[in-house]
């Protein structure tokens, strides 16, 4: 039976759809439209961070994140919320609580032991949906990274079944690696031509840094809808020449085989990517890719039909001018973040193989993203932005929609 528990603010029932404008003028004459989809300290939240967005069957644009009671503590007080749009994208509905499990929930030990968690506190964490061609429609996320949930909606996310735990989807993987650490994509997932779910996952021992690491990549597969899951092999693990893996990225590529583009902290600042030809096994060795820049982030991926083709778009925040190069005077060191900004795109007409020059979508602060299509033509990218406060401040914490045409991408990524 479906249950609604979405539940809203007295703030958010105050505040209307928020006005789109036209990026054009500002340079970027690719983006067609900007709206600014959730601000932090609006409402009960400090800031909100991990965007994903996915496209329904009907084409209703479904965005959503983690909505953080406290800022910048991935262990904290965290809801996940929703917005609807059903114009493509233009005007959404008002934001809801879409993640909510029944009955006593423990904080992750290794956290506590860190000092990282208070008890009593919950974290909803990592939200991915999947959109099936049939219409159903999938939300998959984590509570306090290391339990699994999913939902399922027959009505583009107005009504939600209650909860299913999926854990046991993740304990075949201890003999080979005991996890203390899991964690969904995030961004969305993708429903393959054959009808298989692919969810890229990242686990972790909890011993290093922020217990994130170190880490290892791999994916969990349904073909029966989402009733079921089982895991796939371990694609890429921490080594001294790729360190912790994580976040990963997916795309179905036109023989339906499965591109894989993932976040890892090697000192050549470079994606790994991996292909199998079934996106459950026989993974290729991750390689890092010379032309797919890395500042230690989560990127968005899309496979999109166009000219007869697959084309994949890769979207990442370009900060490659602070990476280590003798010739500028940077020294090399070892991999840390650098600067989230200048959120650019790319695209690959070969599978892969070569990726575009970029394309700037927003040259000032920019982090996680994520990338859809949808049937009217337009490509939709939600974001991660920095606004400035009344006090001047540059602040992070608010998530970006912006829509531009497929044309207008494919056009721009041309060599000139």
């Amino acid at each position: 039976m479906l249950i609604r528990f979405f539940r809203v603010t007295s703030f958010w029932a105050v505040w209307a759809l928020l006005v789109v404008s036209t990026a054009g003028a500002q340079g970027f004459p690719i983006i067609e439209s900007r709206l600014d989809l959730f601000r932090g300290g609006d409402g009960a939240y400090e800031l909100y961070r991990i965007p994903g967005i996915v496209v329904t069957a009907k084409g209703t644009v479904i965005a959503y994140c983690e909505a953080r009671k406290r800022a910048r503590s991935d262990w904290g007080p965290i809801d996940i919320l929703m917005r609807r749009s059903t114009d493509g994208g233009k005007t959404f509905s008002l934001p809801a609580v879409i993640a909510d499990f029944p009955g006593p929930k423990t904080k992750n030990p290794v956290a506590v032991e860190k000092n990282l968690a208070v008890e009593g506190e919950v974290t909803y964490n990592n939200p991915m949906m999947i959109a099936e061609r049939d219409g159903s429609l999938h939300l998959v996320y984590c509570l306090e990274y290391m339990r699994c949930f999913i939902s399922h909606s027959s009505d583009d996310g107005v009504t939600w079944s209650p909860p299913e735990e999926i854990t046991k989807a993740f304990e075949p993987f201890r003999p080979e690696y005991e996890w203390k650490v899991i964690a969904t994509g995030p961004g969305h997932g993708i429903a393959l031509t054959s009808g298989r779910l692919v969810i890229p996952v990242w686990l972790s021992t909890g011993t290093g840094g922020h217990a994130h690491r170190p880490s290892a990549v791999s994916v969990i597969v349904s073909d029966d809808h989402g009733r079921n899951w089982m895991r796939g092999p371990i694609i890429a693990t921490t080594t001294e020449e790729k360190p912790n893996p994580s976040e990963t990225v997916a795309a179905e590529r036109s023989d339906g085989s499965v591109l894989l583009s993932i976040r890892n902290e090697s000192t050549k600042y470079r994606r790994l990517v991996a292909v199998s030809p079934n996106g459950f096994d026989n993974w290729s060795v991750p390689a890092f890719h010379a032309q797919l820049f890395e500042p230690i982030c989560k990127a968005g991926l899309l496979g999109v039909r166009a000219e007869n083709r697959v084309h994949l778009i890769h979207v990442a925040p370009d900060s490659s001018d602070e990476a280590p190069d003798p010739a500028k005077g940077i020294p090399p060191g070892p991999g840390k973040s650098l600067s989230r900004r200048n959120l650019s795109l790319q695209v690959s007409r070969d599978e892969g193989a070569t990726w575009s020059r970029r394309v700037v979508l927003e040259p000032g602060m920019s982090g996680y993203s994520d990338i859809v299509a949808h049937p009217d033509g337009s490509i939709i990218c939600l974001f991660e932005s920095g606004y400035t406060d009344p006090s001047g401040e540059i602040k992070g914490g608010q998530l970006t929609l912006l829509r531009m045409s497929l044309r207008a991408v494919l056009d721009a990524t041309l060599e000139k």
